[in-house]
């Protein structure tokens, strides 16, 4: 098992010299990008599971995952040639309040691999303590890392944005963590994944230094940023600066609205957990809508605010972006370079939500007339407790030549609880008369479309198969006990997110009741 390492982040940023001395208590590091740190050996790692797609991108074999060599690498057991073990230093806005220094708590960066042209940085969550872990041990438990694990593919397979993830191990070792904060803390297994991307500069990497008003350092990684992770941007270093930023929020909009798209929610949308590479980053207590509601949010921190519930993503979106843009004053060319690259987000997202609207319903173009069936839509979507995932999928087994009330039929299964829609019947037949005219509009003015053709671009939009947190948590109780077989299924269902297997159609079906309200299956915390 052999990589190519560069490692440019930790030969071309500045180092926290104390942490380079052997000094790894926990504290606020000065004027450094990074500190070298060592994983923490485990006791008996465990390969759980793994992302064929990942290894071959890394230029892995199944034997060198199958190998004591990776077992002990990705475990933090011990490196390899070229491995050049880092935890950065960050901060951000937390719930709205700035947060102070962070840092990567729990996470190691192993180095930057280099393979076939593409850069991909290493980094294991769980591995151990930091500088940056405060008073916390560095570990994580199974039930995090599965779901970190499981979603950060399920993902990328929906179209998504994302991190990767290589490997998931347990250490043989147990972790005491408190789930709900409640004051019941209990030991739970020890577990590792290995995620993986170009990049895992956060905005808060940025802020920290604006924050602490040290400038050259600030400078220095804005510059190093550009010329690593954007290198397609040329020009003087001005114009380079106005693109880069820029290219921060159009790529922030695309995501917010490809989550909108799958009915994703991250839940926890702090500033450090923004990646400027526009990926989704940071697996806590997310979720996907089941039931569609606009405030629904997956982290029990936030039952209160939503701050950072389904509908107000976009807008919080924006709002890190406005915290990101303030940081970055200190050095950048002009005001003008952080309101455009505002600018470009607004004009993108809105842009981009007109298509993913569009592309739901099947509808080949997005018009003005459109803004009140959408409207009327979410509205008594909102009321009517009906599952975000299966009424799209159902919708577009609508037939043009269909009545409302034949349409009424084919959505009825995707609703929780039809025997209660008396009060909403009216609007939703209502609407779908509203739709059924649009589609027969568009097929009569397109040759092209047919009510085939445009079945085929709704679900290639609305994805079959979802990461429902039930599902996840019956991983979870399973593995806990040894079991790995809803693990490896559930890898085999997310690959093919939208195609319809008769072998996996118990694992679409709407949240079950005993789901609503059992831990882990709805809502979930922190803690980890």
């Amino acid at each position: 098992m052999k990589f190519q390492f560069d490692n440019r982040l930790t030969n071309e940023l500045p180092e926290d010299t104390l942490a380079a001395q052997g000094h790894m208590q926990p504290r606020l590091v000065q004027h450094a990008v990074w500190s070298a740190t060592q994983p923490a050996a485990v006791a008996a790692p465990r390969l759980l599971a793994h992302s064929v797609d990942v290894a071959a991108m890394l230029g892995l074999s199944e034997s060198d995952v199958r190998s004591d060599a990776f077992l002990q690498a990705f475990s933090g057991n011990q490196l390899v040639d070229g491995m050049q073990p880092f935890s950065t230093c960050y901060g951000g806005h937390q719930f709205g309040h700035w947060a102070g220094q962070l840092g990567d708590g729990r996470a190691i960066s192993l180095g930057e691999v280099v393979h076939d042209g593409q850069r991909f940085e290493l980094q294991l969550k769980g591995a151990g303590p930091t500088p940056y872990s405060r008073s916390a041990d560095g570990r994580a438990v199974l039930r995090s890392s599965l779901r970190e694990f499981l979603c950060s593919e399920a993902m990328h397979h929906l179209g998504v944005p994302t991190t990767r993830a290589l490997s998931l191990m347990t250490t043989g070792e147990s972790v005491l963590r408190d789930m709900f904060y409640d004051g019941h803390a209990a030991d739970e297994p020890g577990a590792i994944v290995c995620r993986v991307a170009p990049s895992f500069i956060r905005f808060g990497h940025f802020e920290i230094f604006a924050q602490r008003e040290d400038e050259r350092t600030l400078r220095e990684l804005v510059t190093f940023c550009i010329d690593r992770d954007f290198p397609h941007i040329t020009g003087s270093a001005d114009e380079k600066f106005a693109q880069w930023f820029k290219a921060i929020c159009e790529r922030t909009a695309l995501l917010v609205n490809e989550w909108l798209r799958v009915g994703f929610v991250h839940g926890v949308m702090n500033t450090d957990n923004m990646s400027v590479l526009g990926l989704t980053i940071d697996y806590g207590p997310y979720g996907w809508v089941d039931n569609y509601d606009y405030a629904w949010t997956p982290n029990t921190t936030d039952a209160n605010g939503k701050r950072y519930a389904f509908g107000r993503q976009a807008g919080v979106a924006r709002w890190n972006l406005q915290k990101l843009a303030a940081a970055l004053v200190l050095v950048a060319p002009s005001q003008a370079s952080l309101m455009d690259g505002l600018d470009a987000f607004d004009a993108l997202y809105n842009q981009q939500l007109g298509a993913t609207l569009a592309a739901k319903l099947g509808l080949l173009d997005f018009g003005e007339s459109d803004d009140a069936l959408v409207n009327e839509l979410f509205a008594w979507m909102q009321q009517s407790n009906i599952d975000y995932t299966e009424f799209f999928r159902a919708l577009a087994n609508l037939k043009s030549s269909e009545t409302a009330d034949q349409a009424w039929q084919k959505i009825h299964d995707a609703f929780y609880q039809p025997e209660l829609l008396t009060a909403q019947q009216d609007s939703v037949l209502d609407w779908l008369n509203r739709y059924l005219n649009r589609i027969v509009s568009q097929n009569n003015s397109s040759d092209a479309d047919t009510d085939c053709a445009r079945q085929t671009r709704m679900n290639a939009t609305n994805p079959r198969f979802i990461l429902r947190n039930y599902l996840a948590q019956q991983a979870i109780d399973a593995a806990e006990q040894g079991d790995l077989s809803m693990l490896h299924e559930l890898q085999v269902a997310l690959r093919t997110p939208y195609a319809e297997h008769e072998s996996l159609k118990h694992l679409y079906a709407k949240r079950p009741d005993w789901a609503l309200n059992k831990a882990g299956c709805s809502m979930l915390s922190c803690s980890s």
